[in-house]
């Protein structure tokens, strides 16, 4: 138990601060796993689409202090290395059945 007033209102404004940022940590870690998720399907265009929207949400939560620029900056580049190897990757193509 805090003994001052000002011990108990800094409990009260910390949990207030974890919530909001456990809030964003989680929002930044679901649009990235999305991303991911596109890119496996080899949907490039909803993972290009899904992309734009996660560096946005990473850039505010920089701007918000919830993370580092330099762990955003890590996974937008990250982000931005299984796209680009998703627009490398030839199109597979089924094998044909030719009856013979």
């Amino acid at each position: 138990m805090p003994n001052t007033k000002s011990a108990t209102k800094r409990i009260r404004v910390g949990e207030r601060d974890r919530m909001y940022n456990r809030a964003w940590k989680t929002r930044t870690k679901t649009v990235v796993k999305k991303v991911a998720a596109a890119v496996e399907e080899k949907n490039l265009d909803l993972a290009v689409q899904l992309f734009n929207e996660a560096q946005s949400v990473i850039d505010k939560a920089v701007i918000k202090g919830v993370i580092h620029k330099n762990t955003a900056a890590r996974r937008k580049a990250r982000l931005a290395r299984l796209i680009a190897n998703l627009k490398e990757t030839p199109e597979i193509k089924p094998p044909t059945q030719e009856n013979d």
